[in-house]
C-alpha cells in the first residue's frame, strides 16, 4: 500500500508558522532583521527577494509575532491610511508601479505611518530604484527605508523546502527523492514549488506514488537532468 490514496487531490496546506521556516545561510540575516523589528529604523523595513524566496512566509512570521495585518499594495488605492491599523504587511509593493492610485496610496501609508509612529514592513522583489515608479515623492521616501534581503537559495534550504512542499500537500517521499531533486532542479523556490506541483499532477493522473522513478520520467520528459 502506498502512503498516499494516489485517486483523491488533498490539496494544499501551507505552513507559514516560524516552526516552518527554515534558516540558513541564505536568509539567516533577513530572519534575524525581521525579528528584530521593535529596532527598525523609523519602524520601517523593506524584504527583498526573488519570487519565491520566501518574503510571504517571513512575513507572515512578523506579523503574527507583532500582531500586523497584511495587505497587498495595490489593495492602498483609494484607502485611507488613518482607517488602517498601526502595524501593517505590504506586499508585492514594486506590483504597484505604474498603477497611479496605488502609488499615491502607498506615499500616503508612507506619510501617516512615519507621523504616527506604526510599524511597516513592505515586500519586494528588487529595490524601488528598479520598480518604475511614476511618483519620484514616493520612491525618495522608499529608498530612505533600510532593506534585508532574501538571498538565492542554497542546497540545504532547497531540500528543506521540498520537504516542506511535499508536506504540503500531504506527500510522504522517499528519502532518496530529495537529493535527486536538488542536484538536477534549477536553485530557486520557486522552481521547488513548481516541480513539486508537477510531480503531485503526474502522481494523481497515473495513480502512482511519488517517487525517484517517477521524478526521474518528469525530468526526461522535461529534456532536465
Amino acid at each position: 500500500m502506498t502512503p498516499r490514496q494516489l485517486t483523491f487531490d488533498l490539496g494544499v496546506t501551507e505552513d507559514f508558522s516560524r516552526r516552518g521556516f527554515f534558516p540558513s545561510p541564505a536568509n539567516a540575516l533577513a530572519l534575524e532583521t525581521v525579528g528584530d523589528w521593535e529596532n527598525w529604523p523609523q519602524n520601517r523595513l523593506l524584504l527583498i527577494g526573488p519570487e519565491g524566496a520566501g518574503k510571504t512566509h517571513l512575513a507572515h512570521i512578523w506579523a503574527e509575532e507583532a500582531g500586523a495585518v497584511p495587505l497587498r499594495a495595490a489593495a492602498l488605492a483609494g484607502l485611507d491610511p488613518t482607517a488602517l491599523p498601526a502595524r501593517l504587511v505590504i506586499e508585492d509593493a514594486d506590483l504597484c508601479a505604474g498603477t497611479p492610485a496605488a502609488e499615491e496610496g502607498l506615499f500616503h501609508l508612507l506619510n501617516h505611518q512615519l507621523s504616527t509612529g506604526g510599524h511597516l514592513l513592505i515586500t519586494a522583489r528588487t529595490p524601488p530604484r528598479d520598480w518604475g515608479l511614476a511618483l519620484p515623492d514616493l520612491q525618495s521616501r522608499l529608498q530612505s527605508i533600510a532593506i534585508a534581503r532574501l538571498e538565492a537559495p542554497d542546497d540545504a534550504l532547497i531540500s528543506a523546502v521540498l520537504v516542506k512542499l511535499f508536506a504540503d500537500r500531504q506527500i510522504m517521499v522517499p528519502a532518496n527523492l530529495i537529493p535527486y531533486l536538488v542536484l538536477r532542479m534549477d536553485r530557486s523556490i520557486a522552481a521547488a514549488r513548481d516541480l513539486v506541483a508537477a510531480l503531485d499532477a503526474r502522481a494523481l493522473a497515473l495513480g502512482r506514488p511519488v517517487t525517484r522513478a517517477l521524478a526521474a520520467e518528469l525530468l526526461d520528459s522535461a529534456g532536465i537532468g
